[in-house]
């Protein structure tokens, strides 16, 4: 999902239109919510090698998807293709890749695949977006359940070792913290950056640090967010961490504090970030482009800061002592 790319009147993505001056920020969450499924109740059913996940590395939303694709396995079952961090008027584009267009679909804009699906589609043209190859047709961008499917559905084409993401005996559990995060975190950093108003933004801002403190108390206990394994839960949270002082500090005004001024939150996004699946799908060059150039309205001039400094991604996290088995049962992805 694009950070809400707006529908204009004539059904193209608007570059650079955020915010709503006098209003907070509202996200659009009416997705198309096809599934793919093992019994193909939707019309599509799961079939190695028929879809293809199209994600930016830029986008936080996408970034989840290609975490779970890689820490599930599913490379062979399910191509990859990745628009540039930028997207023009219209769309995503496939600036990338030779030509400009993507290799397998043969498009240059990702909205070419939702028109083929709906050429009167009028919404925002988001990522993640899975594309069905044999007609070239955008199947579902309904990003919260695209991995939840990866996790339920495509099971036979798991690698073998892949963790459970989302065990069936933690659900209740994991589906609450990620109501909050989502509400809080994930969605509330953008509260604050798309606010249109004094008071929006204080409040948006006063609701994400609450948030955040929650979170620092509770991974100061325990390893991971639910159970003492990766699941779902943490792959949601991540990716707003992992962008959060490269981006969200600034460029969205979240500067009570750092990332790394928050002890149990900044050694769990290492930890996290350390893990296979986790920081090998992180582009921070990629993600600055993308808030930093296509915001327009926030950041008129587009350029593009130099810092943070990254170098302490690497350093020692200690989150060992809380215990915890990132992988469970199973076993960390092949190097990337």
């Amino acid at each position: 999902m694009t950070d809400t790319q707006q529908a204009d009147t004539s059904g193209h993505s608007t570059k650079g239109a955020y915010v709503t001056t006098g209003e907070e920020f509202t996200r659009d969450t009416q997705y198309i919510e096809t599934r793919i499924t093992r019994d193909g109740a939707d019309g599509f059913p799961v079939e190695a090698g028929r879809y293809r996940l199209i994600a930016a590395r830029a986008c936080p939303w996408a970034n989840r998807a290609i975490i779970v694709r890689r820490l599930l396995g599913l490379e062979d079952a399910i191509s990859l293709g990745t628009p540039g961090p930028t997207h023009d008027s219209r769309s995503w584009t496939f600036d990338l890749d030779p030509d400009g267009r993507d290799p397998v679909l043969g498009i240059e804009r990702l909205q070419e695949a939702f028109f083929k699906r709906d050429p009167h589609y009028s919404r925002g043209i988001t990522v993640p977006a899975v594309v069905d190859t044999t007609t070239g047709a955008v199947v579902t961008n309904n990003f919260p359940q695209i991995t939840l499917d990866f996790s339920s559905e495509w099971t036979e084409f798991h690698r073998e070792g892949a963790p459970d993401l989302y065990p069936e005996a933690l659900r209740e559990e994991i589906d609450l913290v990620n109501k909050r995060v989502f509400t809080e975190v994930n969605n509330g950093v953008y509260r604050c950056g798309f606010a249109g108003s004094q008071e929006a933004y204080e409040a948006a801002y006063d609701r994400l640090f609450t948030a955040l403190d929650w979170l620092e108390e509770r991974l100061t206990a325990q390893r991971f967010l639910v159970g003492d394994t990766i699941t779902e839960a943490d792959v949601r949270l991540f990716t707003t961490l992992v962008r959060f002082d490269p981006v969200y500090h600034g460029h969205f005004k979240c500067n009570r504090n750092k990332l790394t001024e928050m002890p149990a939150l900044w050694g769990y996004a290492r930890d996290l970030f350390q893990t296979p699946g986790f920081g090998d799908t992180i582009d921070f060059d990629q993600i600055k482009q993308h808030y930093y150039i296509v915001h327009e309205d926030i950041n008129p001039t587009g350029i593009v800061p130099k810092g943070p400094d990254l170098a302490g991604w690497t350093t020692p996290h200690g989150r060992e002592s809380l215990g915890g088995r990132p992988f469970g049962n199973g076993t960390p992805p092949a190097a990337a």
